[in-house]
């Protein structure tokens, strides 16, 4: 594992110290490997597609960090403080504290997860015809925007679409861009910029502070609003720890808060940084935006003060958010991602670098440059992974992309990967060692696998429930 990362890793016989988790396990849960035989007709069932698995047929699952951390005993202790009042419950307030805390903002509307605060601040700003700026889509925030009669449009600088670019802040904001579609459409079309911190679609790549400011003060000049995608906040805090001037000795926490402060508002899928396994909110500064906002959780969610969450899961909640920003905490969890992105990086397996926050990207067209991308390598990419070793991944690619809305054809992105997405607290380095393995006995046979045909597809999100047969 990078020394830049968690310092001594490799042990004493290279002259340091090994180094461990900072926690212990006092549960474990058993998971176990079907044979090939059985992960064969368990993929084929599943239409190739390994969202439709069953996790009982998985063995290690890297579907997606969203809602599988561990949460610790502080906050499986928080459950037993469930204040389960319809109105009112206590645990709204401990959770409305911990985000004006650590985020800065002023008001707080809590969602069931992430996508329900995306659809909130959809409905709440975006009119037909308006345009919504961002660094990269993601797929459930562009879909709300577009039902909301907007039209996402991709600012994100042009290093972010070339998996072999190495620059530090991928996710950053082109403002040259963004300015120009201000000029052509004129800042009244533009509600706000969407902007992500570590980027998932890029492959996790933080945007910088130095952005962030840039990016506040070109939309000071022109009347724009800018709403953050916090899911990952607290990885981006630690890539602007490591690799930017003057924030080495900054905690976690202060920089979350700073970059926080040149934003308006913030949604969040606390089924990822939190540690839960349920919720999300909404937060903003306006008290006009929050007005309307909380009037819509009602309707969509449940009433503003639980917004489609119990009262215990607002409390571990409110525990998930300070023990998010713990230093220890997220030099540990970049760093096993990173200790999987390496072992795959020295054996030349193709992979977006620089190594993200949260996951490994393989690069399916370098992975499989023989198969055409209308026969979904990255989806092919994954399936053969699960029937290697039983390890689920999913796909970030022309599947994910979807369709024009207008023209009805597919999305071809310029990124065709694959995510390996590690949950927090769950693994060990053992599993590392196995997942990259697995990987590496695919890419071993990647010249004798051919592609897929898609035999079922759903109107909207299709990688979630689409079906394929081998060609």
């Amino acid at each position: 594992m990078s020394s830049q990362v968690v310092p001594q890793t490799m042990g004493q016989q290279f002259g340091r110290r090994s180094w461990a988790e900072p926690w212990k396990i006092k549960m474990v849960e058993p998971i176990r490997l079907i044979s090939r035989e059985e992960r064969e007709r368990a993929i084929r069932e599943a239409g190739y597609n390994t969202f439709l698995l069953r996790s009982e047929d998985v063995y290690i699952d890297l579907l997606t960090d969203s809602g599988t951390s561990a949460m610790s005993d502080r906050q499986w202790a928080g459950l037993m403080l469930g204040d389960e009042a319809y109105a009112g419950s206590r645990n709204f307030y401990h959770l409305e504290d911990a985000v004006r805390t650590y985020y800065g903002y002023k008001y707080l509307v809590p969602t069931h997860q992430g996508r329900g605060a995306e659809h909130l601040i959809s409905k709440a700003l975006i009119k037909p015809g308006d345009y919504i700026p961002g660094n990269m889509y993601f797929t459930t925030t562009r879909l709300h925007q577009e039902l909301a009669g907007g039209t996402f449009v991709d600012v994100i600088i042009d290093e972010a679409h070339d998996p072999t670019s190495t620059h530090p802040f991928k996710g950053n904001v082109d403002l040259d861009k963004l300015e120009a579609l201000i000029k052509r459409v004129g800042p009244e079309k533009i509600p706000y910029v969407s902007l992500a911190g570590t980027v998932n679609m890029a492959g996790g790549q933080p945007v910088s502070m130095a952005n962030v400011k840039a990016l506040r003060n070109l939309c000071d000049r022109y009347g724009i609003r800018i709403y953050l995608d916090a899911t990952r906040m607290a990885e981006n805090a630690f890539f602007i720890q490591e690799r930017e001037d003057g924030y080495a000795n900054k905690s976690i926490a202060e920089i979350l808060k700073e970059f926080c402060s040149y934003t308006d508002g913030a949604w969040m899928s606390a089924k990822k940084d939190h540690l839960v396994n349920i919720g999300g909110w909404l937060a903003v500064n306006d008290p006009d935006v929050f007005d309307v906002a909380r009037n819509l959780v009602v309707v969509y969610e449940g009433l503003h003060t639980y917004g489609g969450m119990s009262g215990r899961d607002m409390e571990a909640l409110a525990i998930g958010i300070t023990e998010a920003v713990q230093d220890d905490h997220i030099r540990a969890r970049v760093g096993q991602v990173r200790y999987l992105g390496e072992l795959l990086t020295d054996w030349g397996i193709p992979i977006v670098q620089p190594i993200g926050g949260h996951a490994i990207f393989l690069d399916a067209r370098r992975f499989y440059p023989h198969i055409p991308q209308d026969q979904f390598p990255a989806q092919t990419l994954a399936a053969e992974l699960y029937l290697d070793s039983g390890v689920r991944s999913m796909e970030r690619g022309i599947v994910s992309a979807g369709r024009d809305p207008e023209t009805g054809d597919h999305r071809y992105p310029r990124l065709e990967l694959v995510r390996l997405t590690i949950p927090r607290r769950v693994y060990t380095q053992a599993h590392m060692d196995v997942t990259a393995e697995a990987v590496k006995a695919v890419y071993d046979a990647r010249e004798q696998t051919r592609g897929l045909k898609m035999v079922y597809e759903p109107k909207y999100l299709r990688f979630f429930q689409a079906r394929f047969e081998r060609l």
